[in-house]
């Protein structure tokens, strides 16, 4: 196989468990950054954020952001924000919340939501089934998926994920995905590892993402890609 380019998400995956970015994670993606080899951020977060992250690093594939609702790379999309989809049943979902949950809906959204252009995110002072109970019954309900990443949990438009926008973003980027290696940490990691040609779990991976890769680290969080890329792409 041959590695085109590195797929990996941010939190728990190149940070520790206090969202600490690892050195070891980093080092290691600069090294295959000079070999040619580029990285793509795919997470969560919001696009500044990510990028922010990319760039700091020295990643130069490119971003997926709010779980694959928005994209960017420089000199892709004349350097503009690509948003994947709109807003419209999120925001609905947020105005059902708003109802159901009463005085709580603010305590628990997250302070980053003003930044979102598609999904919406709450702390982890809630719970999945919490959310779920609130929006019993929400008249869009089935156009909605709930992820937790294991650090907070996303709101997002179900047309979309982090496995279909990362194709995208390779196909329009003449890389196949059958030469990329993926690797998370999480559930809503698993879409973008199953589109990609090598699935790597790090260590501290939750069980479902640990079955359906290719390759479980031994080493967690930053150590693990570390591991996966001196294996498979140094």
């Amino acid at each position: 196989m041959t590695i085109e380019a590195i797929a990996v998400d941010i939190d728990g995956t190149i940070t520790d468990n206090k969202r600490r970015l690892c050195y070891s994670a980093m080092e290691s993606i600069r090294q295959a950054e000079d070999m040619g080899i580029p990285t793509i951020i795919v997470t969560g977060n919001i696009v500044t954020y990510a990028y922010a992250t990319a760039t700091l690093i020295g990643c130069s594939g490119g971003v997926v952001s709010e779980n694959g609702g928005v994209l960017f790379k420089e000199n892709y999309n004349n350097n503009q924000v690509k948003t994947i989809v709109d807003r419209t049943y999120v925001t609905a979902a947020d105005e059902y919340l708003k109802e159901t949950l009463g005085t709580t809906f603010d305590k628990h959204i997250s302070n980053d939501n003003m930044y979102r252009l598609t999904e919406s995110v709450f702390y982890k002072t809630i719970t999945k089934d919490d959310l779920e109970r609130g929006l019993k019954g929400f008249e869009y309900l089935d156009k909605l998926e709930i992820y937790d990443s294991g650090f907070a949990l996303h709101v997002t438009d179900k047309r979309i994920n982090k496995g279909k926008s990362l194709k995208h973003l390779c196909e329009e980027n003449n890389i196949n995905m059958k030469n990329v290696i993926a690797m998370g940490d999480s559930e809503n990691d698993e879409a973008f590892l199953k589109e990609a040609g090598l699935k790597i779990a790090v260590g501290n991976a939750e069980e479902g993402l640990k079955k359906i890769s290719d390759y479980v680290c031994e080493n967690k969080y930053g150590d693990g890609v570390k591991e996966a890329i001196e294996k498979f792409v140094l």
